[in-house]
């Protein structure tokens, strides 16, 4: 019997957004100056007000101010009428040492281990699937490509000119029997817009025009733009679904003055949609000793490897720790019986542990996670992104720092020959 399954994604200008941002690009200006540097960060977005906590253990001095500001301003909070801007909002920081109790079980040579602990306790998981390209569920990919193909227009700044930062989108997929789509259910988009349209003599009027001519311009301008850009068998899924523009009316209130943001309440958009599993902790703002962040990234390289090499079509896989100690408490593989080797997901596991070394210290090596490579990921997911090699400018005092990294190293696919002959295939 059919089924759906539906993800959705909230763009880089939603509040929850603007927050994971600038705390991800306060850890990036740590990390450019100290690789070394343990960063826990949290940020409040609001009304004219933006609010910075948390820890910190850095030889690094920051201006962050001036850094969430910088990010505030690139996201396109920059003008008044919003009641939240780059220029005019109210920055207080509350950052603080990192406890000297953390500390110790996450370094070298100090607390009870020897080796590098785990930042804390808890499970991570990762997953892949075959069902696109990019080995990410579609629903939840889909939902990532019409936010960023909206902010592509909204910069150009030539069609959709009443665009503003804030939007989410939806996208509801009917699977069949065998766990394969068949057809697009169903597409929502709220995006956040000017008042371009005022009659104050009929303002129901009025908002039922910009309405209109939202749902017209997505579908429209938005949505042919999106087919373009994907795979030929996604295509085929489109033709009778379903919009949802806007549905309660016109949405001009929105970003942090529509809606307080936080720090880390986008957790399912930020990995699989909903599909697989989640451990619970989120990633923005923390550097590559807290587990919650750099484990999920090395549990998605295994599944993603493993997608790739043809063990199964789609993975859950699951490590969990003990906070300062380095070796896992364990790992779970379920391959959802999408297995291709003549073998129990248990013994799967056992090969994942043997192939990939998931010590924190291990993982942070191999994934290059002490660099300063973390504000690109807190905005359309941390997962089913490419890896790139970029050079990146920050401002340290009075200079400027050229660095070259790899970005989203967890999404490449290095490791298929090693799991290829691992499982003999």
């Amino acid at each position: 019997m059919a089924y759906f399954f539906t993800s959705e994604s909230v763009s880089e200008g939603h509040p929850d957004k603007v927050a994971d941002q600038i705390s991800d690009a306060l850890l990036d200006n740590f990390l450019v100056q100290d690789p070394n540097s343990k960063v826990a960060c949290e940020t409040l977005v609001t009304t004219g007000l933006t609010v910075l906590s948390g820890e910190v253990k850095s030889t690094a001095y920051v201006d962050v101010q001036n850094v969430a500001r910088d990010v505030i301003r690139k996201i396109g909070y920059n003008k008044s009428e919003y009641q939240f801007d780059a220029d005019s909002c109210g920055v207080i920081s509350a950052i603080h040492e990192q406890s000297e109790d953390i500390n110790q079980g996450v370094e070298q040579g100090k607390g009870m281990h020897h080796e590098q602990g785990a930042g804390d306790q808890g499970m991570m998981f990762g997953y892949a699937t075959n069902e696109t390209d990019n080995y990410m569920p579609l629903a939840l990919d889909l939902s990532h490509r019409i936010l960023i193909e909206l902010a592509a227009i909204r910069r150009e700044g030539k069609e959709m000119t009443y665009l503003r930062p804030d939007s989410k989108s939806q996208v509801t997929i009917e699977y069949d029997e065998d766990h394969k789509p068949i057809r697009i259910e169903a597409i929502v988009v709220s995006t956040q817009h000017d008042e371009f349209i005022i009659d104050e003599k009929n303002p129901q009027k009025a908002e039922k025009a910009m309405q209109e001519k939202i749902e017209s311009d997505v579908v429209n301008i938005l949505i042919p733009r999106l087919l373009a850009q994907i795979e030929e068998r996604q295509q085929k899924l489109f033709g009778t679904e379903a919009y949802h523009i806007n549905p309660t009316g016109k949405f001009v209130i929105g970003g942090p003055h529509g809606d307080t943001g936080l720090t880390g309440r986008k957790i399912i958009v930020d990995t699989y949609g909903g599909r697989g599993a989640h451990g619970g902790g989120a990633f923005s703002g923390k550097d590559p000793s807290k587990v919650d962040r750099s484990a999920a990234y090395a549990t998605r390289h295994i599944a993603k490897n493993m997608v790739g090499a043809g063990v199964c079509e789609k993975i859950l896989v699951q490590v969990s720790y003990a906070i300062g100690v380095a070796k896992p408490m364990g790992i779970f593989v379920d391959t959802y019986g999408s297995c291709k080797v003549d073998m129990k997901d248990s013994e799967i596991a056992k090969k994942v542990s043997d192939i990939f070394d998931m010590r924190p210290a291990a993982l942070i090596d191999r994934l290059k996670l002490k660099n300063p490579i973390y504000q690109e990921t807190a905005a359309y997911g941390h997962m089913g992104r490419n890896p790139q090699t970029k050079e990146l400018t920050f401002k340290v005092g009075n200079d400027f720092k050229k660095v070259e990294v790899e970005t989203f190293t967890w999404e490449k696919l290095d490791y298929i020959d090693q799991v290829k002959t691992a499982f003999k295939l």
